[in-house]
């Protein structure tokens, strides 16, 4: 059956205000949780990110506000400020539709401006856990008109330690709230504070996968090579932007300083970085100004990035439930998408653990003329390459790099795709210079092997210098005599007297 804004029985004001952002029908985890949140029912539920989860919970929330009074009615807690602020900023665009007021209360802000934003009344907060905390501890957030409270990413939320904050908070409140948690998986802590909490909750399962329309692959190299490995797979995939994880927040720095060398536009984002410097980097990834951003989990957690069309993990997921997230953040709201895991040989049992985990088809794939193979296609086709008879095939990704493209096409891709970024000059130079520069010596580029001709354009020794002419004995006499004597004498009987 068709499910409709108009089915779902919201508010006019707020039908009016999707359509005018261009969504014109719920997703599947929108047709299923607004009637059950509408109906005052606690739910966990699970679906992939991406989804629509946001609007899945934030449009009843509207709708359920009483906007003529004058306490905080809504409660929406995140794991990281950047999601908080992206909740935050969909909860003030839907509800200036119906007159509802929201406020922001994250860690990072001024602690003193958010107290006196809390003066104007707000209907919803959203914000993290630690600040809200805090503010209620400071006596400056009261909790007792909260009827609805929403944990979105809840599993991340109790996987960093916010547990007893967020049962802090539940405590302050009234016993017939309303609790949904919202994420990607369901760990046991998240469950433990389910049983806990929430009463004859509703358990909503959209899709146990990471969706439909992502591809999930890995390449195998050595770990030396990782970087190198992303250099030729942004080469060959020549994406718009492209979304890197690492594990090791020490291995940032290497990883961008190697990209930059290649010329794409790098910058990062990890957790000790500030507020504001992760929001300006943020905001130039949105807007299409860098090409690549390279982050950890935790400061990746949530990001809606628009569109993202490539996620890369250069290092490999801690458990199914991070690759789950960390591979979300491409192919969101049904849009196409590529996730490459980047692995050692000695990784390679992780992708095989998360393929029968999470049920997806993760093929193992190499880069050979320009395409992603997998290792059977990639032999065949070296076998019916020209080179088997006479020439030789094309390096992996050389096809890539020759072509450029995509945000690549600024560039000079290497000739070669799999030299490295700190190959010697006289190497470059001769990928540079295309096959007259790399010839063999001693042959001219296409002449038979065995030649003995010059290379062509080989230096040209000088000219010898012309012979003396023959001295005479006479000559030859007076030299003898005179060697060893002094300079005087010997210019005196040369006639050319003493030297000045």
């Amino acid at each position: 059956m068709h499910v409709s804004w108009e089915t779902l029985q919201l508010q006019p004001q707020l039908i009016e205000a999707l359509r005018n952002n261009k969504i014109e029908e719920p997703t599947p985890v929108q047709a299923e949780t607004i009637p059950l949140l509408l109906a005052g029912h606690d739910i966990s539920a699970k679906s992939q990110t991406g989804s629509g989860k946001t609007l899945a919970y934030m449009l009843p929330a509207l709708q359920r506000v009483d906007s003529a009074s004058s306490v905080v009615q809504v409660m929406v807690l995140a794991p990281t400020q950047e999601l908080a602020m992206q909740i935050f900023r969909v909860a003030e665009t839907y509800g200036e539709a119906i007159g509802v007021r929201t406020q922001q209360l994250i860690g990072g802000a001024s602690m003193q401006r958010q107290v006196e934003k809390l003066r104007e009344h707000p209907h919803i907060v959203v914000g993290t856990p630690g600040r809200i905390h805090e503010l209620l501890k400071a006596g400056k957030l009261k909790l007792h008109g909260i009827r609805f409270v929403i944990i979105d990413e809840a599993d991340q939320v109790f996987n960093l330690g916010s547990t007893v904050e967020v049962e802090t908070l539940l405590r302050g409140m009234l016993r017939d709230r309303q609790i949904a948690f919202f994420s990607a998986t369901r760990p046991r802590e998240m469950v433990d504070v389910e049983e806990r909490w929430m009463r004859e909750p509703r358990q909503v399962n959209i899709d146990r996968q990471t969706g439909g329309y992502v591809a999930h692959y890995y390449l195998v190299c050595d770990k030396r090579d990782k970087a190198d490995t992303a250099r030729r797979l942004l080469y060959l995939l020549k994406p718009a932007s492209a979304l890197l994880f690492v594990n090791d927040t020490d291995e940032i720095a290497n990883y961008e300083a190697k990209l930059k060398y290649e010329g794409f536009s790098v910058e990062t984002l990890y957790g000790d970085a500030d507020k504001q410097r992760r929001a300006a980097t943020l905001a130039r990834f949105r807007e299409g100004r860098l090409q690549v951003l390279i982050a950890t989990d935790v400061a990746a957690r949530g990001l809606d990035i628009a569109d993202l069309p490539l996620v890369v993990h250069l290092d490999p997921a801690s458990d199914a439930d991070h690759y789950v997230h960390r591979s979300g953040r491409t192919g969101r709201m049904g849009k196409s998408g590529t996730v490459v895991s980047i692995v050692t040989r000695n990784q390679q049992f992780i992708m095989d653990k998360f393929r029968k985990q999470l049920g997806i088809d993760l093929q193992e794939r190499t880069m050979y003329k320009g395409e992603l193979w997998s290792p059977d296609e990639e032999r065949r086709q070296r076998e019916l390459a020209p080179g088997r008879g006479g020439g030789s095939p094309r390096r992996p990704g050389a096809e890539a790099a020759a072509t450029g493209g995509g945000f690549a096409a600024a560039r000079r891709a290497p000739a070669r795709a799999g030299d490295s970024a700190n190959a010697p000059a006289a190497r470059r130079a001769a990928i540079a210079g295309g096959p007259q520069a790399s010839a063999a010596p001693g042959r001219a580029p296409g002449a038979p092997s065995g030649m003995g001709g010059k290379p062509a354009g080989a230096p040209r020794k000088p000219d010898p210098k012309p012979a003396k002419p023959a001295k005479s004995k006479k000559e030859l006499e007076r030299e003898r005599k005179n060697k060893g004597a002094p300079k005087w004498l010997k210019a005196k009987q040369d006639g050319g007297g003493p030297q000045a």
